[in-house]
């Protein structure tokens, strides 16, 4: 039986055969509260869908456009551990040395032991820092550095797992300019080796001229969706402000930006990337392919790939309080509870609803962004429909 949809302007292209991914992503705008976003996939390197519509201000109801980006929060994790992953092709970086190798200081207060593998699997205790992160702080590199090192593990490293929701990109950053021969901040290697080299629209240090007029922004869910909508336990530990995962989304907030909607030349590696679908998708179909365009090497592909290596004491997460969420080397894993792509699947979540991934086993990069943010922990429903239809097209 036909259904009829309400007239949304949909925009972009999607190729033979994947008809009904499109017509999910009206559906979403009809069914599932969608405002404004945008939803792209590559099989085998090749762009199947690339889709767009709705608006990306609620308040003038701006119309959301072909180059429009907005703010992906912890999706961003993605982004910079693919340049971590480029160093790892570069022999520059080995997953399984310690950390202190390359930044002998981080050796202080007990985190001497700690493997880079450890640290990109939130394993290393360092989800909360015990001084305040501000804007001032992230603009100094040598006393954020300071602040890293000095940080003393919440447990013993490589015993348990506890997002590291903030923390892990600024540990990221602070290691990628120690290996990297030319020093640079990971939002500028993304910039030079990745986002260049790919011609993306992905940024994890936003500068200047990118005008406000191609930025979408974030509307909240309703209070009652926020009430419903998360677990309890969640929403009780979210609100407690000396819980671990209150402590470990300090700083999330800076991303934001009053008067240029979002914050301009700061770097925030694991919530403060603003980027098109289209961008993310790119980057992913690259690692879920060949990876020749970013001189990825088999050994960090089949890295990748492979599961997630478990802390002694299992993976439930003191911070998400989840038995089924798993990362590995700074990305996100496929699993039961939080399921994308295939099990050698890997990426990043953000919150709100957008998601970006790699499927190496159907060759599938994908990227989903939107400006109406949801409350689901574990796959916004706008998400998984399009996930669903893309894979029953293949």
């Amino acid at each position: 039986m036909s259904r009829t949809l309400s007239p949304i302007d949909i925009e972009g292209d999607v190729a033979v055969g994947y008809q009904v991914v499109r017509d999910v992503f009206h559906d979403n705008f009809v069914r599932r509260g969608e405002l404004g976003g945008a939803c792209c996939a590559y099989v085998r390197g090749v762009k199947v869908v690339d889709l767009w519509g709705g608006v990306r201000d609620k308040a003038t109801d701006a119309p959301w456009e072909r180059d429009t980006m907005v703010l992906v929060n912890s999706t961003t994790k993605g982004l910079s551990a693919m340049t971590l992953a480029v160093a790892h092709s570069r022999g520059w970086l080995d997953y399984d040395e310690r950390v202190c190798a390359y930044w002998p200081e981080f050796a202080e207060a007990g985190k001497a032991a700690i493997t880079v593998r450890q640290l990109l699997g939130h394993q290393a205790g360092l989800f909360a820092l015990d001084e305040p992160i501000d804007r001032g702080l992230l603009l100094d590199a040598a006393r954020l550095d300071a602040v890293l090192a000095r940080q003393t593990p919440a447990f013993e490293p490589g015993t348990h797992q506890a997002y590291h929701a903030i923390t892990l990109g600024f540990y990221e950053g602070a290691l990628l300019r120690r290996v990297d021969p030319a020093h640079r901040t990971i939002g500028t290697f993304f910039q030079d080796e990745i986002a260049q080299r790919l011609g993306i629209d992905a940024y994890i240090r936003l500068p200047d001229s990118i005008p406000d007029t191609q930025l979408a922004t974030l509307s909240p869910p309703g209070r009652v969706e926020m009430l419903v909508g998360f677990p309890i336990r969640f929403t009780f530990e979210a609100m407690n402000p000396h819980s671990n995962i209150a402590r470990a989304l300090r700083g999330s907030e800076l991303a934001r930006d009053v008067d240029r909607v979002y914050a301009r030349n700061l770097e925030i590696p694991s919530g403060g990337g603003v980027a098109t679908a289209r961008g993310i998708a790119r980057a992913y179909s690259v690692f879920a392919t060949s990876g020749r365009d970013l001189g990825l090497t088999p050994a960090t592909l089949e890295a990748l790939a492979a599961p997630a290596q478990p802390p002694t004491e299992g993976f439930h997460d003191l911070c998400m309080k989840s038995d089924d969420v798993r990362f590995s080397l700074g990305f996100m894993k496929s699993t039961a509870e939080w399921s994308f792509g295939s099990p050698t699947s890997y990426g990043a979540p953000g919150a709100g609803g957008s998601i970006g991934f790699a499927d190496p086993d159907a060759q599938v990069g994908y990227a989903y962004v939107t400006s109406q943010m949801g409350t689901a922990l574990t796959g916004d429903p706008r998400d998984v429909a399009l996930r669903h239809a893309l894979y029953a097209a293949l």
